[in-house]
C-alpha cells in the first residue's frame, strides 16, 4: 500500500502504485495515475487527468495538471497531462494540462525542472530537457530532447526548440530554434552552435559533428534564404541522422502553417566598429 501521510487528501479514484510516498498536505485529485517509486513532498498537488510514470520526484508546492491558462478553455472538457519516468520537479514548478477535448500536455523521461519553471497547455517537453529557474514554455510549444533552457528563458507559444539547444539566461524566442545551436540573451538571437554540448554528446561521432557544422554554415553563414539553404542541404546526400535532423527541422519550419508559421530564429550579426 502507498505510504500516504495522514494530512494528505487523495481522491478515492486515484490510482497509486504500492510504493508511492505522499507527504503532508498533498492533494491528489480524481482520475490521476501515479507510477512506482514516485515521491511527493509536502503541499504538492496533482490535478485530475494527470498520469505519471515511475520514479518521479515532486518537491514542495509543485502543481501538475492545473487548468490551462487559456481563455478558450472549457472546464467541462477532459484533457490530460502525461508524464514519463525519472523526472524531477523542484519547488513551485507548474505544468498545465491541455486545452481541447482529449488533447494532452506531454513530458518525457529524465527531465529536470528547477524552481518555478513552467510549461503551458499542449506543450511537449522531450527526454532529458533541463528547465532552469523561472524558465517558461508557452502553450503548444515543443522543446526537443536534451535542450537546456537557462534561467528566465521564455519560449513563445507555438514555437519549436530543437534537440540539444543551449540558451543563455534571459533569452527568449518567438521563432523556431534549430537543433544544436546556442540561443543568446535577448530575443530571437542565435549566436552559433552549442559546441560544448556537441563535444559532450557521446552519441555523436566526429563526422556527425562535422556534418552538423556544415548544415549550420549553409543555413546561417552562406547568406542564403532559408529555402535556398534547404536546397543546398538536400544536396548533401551523405549526411547521417544528426545532420539530417537539422535539415528536417528546417524543412518542417518552411512547411509550417499558421499558427506555427513563425520562421527560423536568425543569427546575430557582428557589429562593425567605426
Amino acid at each position: 500500500m502507498a505510504n500516504i501521510h495522514s494530512t494528505a487528501i487523495v481522491d478515492e479514484s486515484a490510482v497509486l502504485a504500492e510504493d508511492v510516498e505522499v507527504g503532508p498536505y498533498c492533494i491528489i485529485e480524481g482520475g490521476v495515475s501515479i507510477g512506482a517509486g514516485c515521491r511527493l513532498m509536502s503541499h504538492s498537488i496533482v490535478r485530475k487527468y494527470t498520469t505519471m510514470g515511475a520514479n518521479n520526484f515532486l518537491d514542495s508546492h509543485v502543481v501538475l495538471g492545473g487548468l490551462p491558462q487559456d481563455l478558450k478553455f472549457d472546464p467541462a472538457d477532459v484533457s490530460y497531462l502525461e508524464i514519463g519516468d525519472n523526472n524531477v520537479f523542484r519547488e513551485f514548478v507548474t505544468i498545465s494540462r491541455a486545452t481541447g477535448k482529449e488533447n494532452a500536455t506531454v513530458i518525457g523521461n529524465g527531465t529536470y525542472w528547477m524552481t518555478q519553471a513552467h510549461a503551458g497547455h499542449n506543450a511537449v517537453v522531450e527526454d532529458g530537457v533541463i528547465m532552469v529557474n523561472n524558465a517558461a514554455v508557452g502553450g503548444h510549444a515543443t522543446v526537443g530532447r536534451n535542450a537546456i533552457l537557462a534561467g528566465c528563458v521564455m519560449v513563445h507559444q507555438f514555437c519549436w526548440v530543437g534537440e540539444g539547444v543551449m540558451t543563455q539566461g534571459l533569452a527568449g524566442t518567438s521563432t523556431h530554434v534549430p537543433p544544436f545551436v546556442m540561443l543568446a540573451a535577448g530575443m530571437n538571437t542565435v549566436v552559433g552552435l552549442n559546441r560544448v554540448g556537441l563535444a559532450r554528446n557521446k552519441n555523436l561521432t566526429a563526422e556527425d559533428r562535422r556534418q552538423i557544422q556544415e548544415a549550420f554554415a549553409i543555413l546561417y553563414r552562406g547568406g542564403h534564404t532559408t529555402g535556398k539553404a534547404l536546397e543546398l542541404m538536400d544536396a548533401c546526400t551523405d549526411w547521417g541522422a544528426p545532420a539530417q535532423s537539422f535539415r528536417n527541422f528546417v524543412r518542417k519550419v518552411l512547411e509550417a502553417k499558421r499558427p506555427y508559421a513563425r520562421g527560423i530564429c536568425p543569427i546575430r550579426r557582428k557589429r562593425r566598429c567605426n
